[in-house]
């Protein structure tokens, strides 16, 4: 049992559920609210957990033992994810949740082509195929026929 929870992939099916259901939530939570304070709302309950997680696990690092390296990449991560945030809850604001949220999963074939753009990763043919695949696929979900 302890292997499962060291699994990636046991996380990452994880998150999808969560973001699943962040964008069930949020179409519910935008309703009669303008949407960028909806997402300062979802970041302030985000910062509280995480938090508590951080300091319930001891977790907690000295400022100082990170480097400027990690820092400035953690800062425009944060930075990207806000804007993230911001677009994301704006477009569940103005469309539907079944079509907003294929779209912004094409963060997962932009993630492939930036990994080997960037990050010299290397992909086969049937990940380039799977990745056309979910392109593909977000597009046709996202459809309104």
């Amino acid at each position: 049992m302890k292997g499962l929870f060291l699994s990636w992939q046991l996380w990452a099916l994880l998150a999808a559920v969560f973001a699943a259901l962040t964008a069930i939530f949020a179409k519910v939570g935008v309703e009669n609210v303008g949407s960028d304070f909806a997402t300062l709302i979802r970041t302030v309950v985000i910062l509280l957990v995480l938090a508590g997680i951080v300091a319930v696990t001891g977790q907690f690092q000295s400022l100082g033992s990170i480097s400027g390296r990690s820092y400035l990449f953690l800062i425009l991560s944060g930075m990207a994810t806000g804007a993230s945030w911001l677009c994301y809850f704006r477009a569940l604001k103005l469309g539907d949740a079944a079509r907003v949220a294929p779209i912004d999963k094409l963060s997962v074939v932009l993630v492939a082509v930036f990994g080997v753009v960037f990050l010299g990763e290397r992909l086969s043919m049937p990940n380039w195929l799977g990745i056309v695949l979910i392109g593909t696929g977000a597009v046709l979900v996202a459809y309104r026929g």
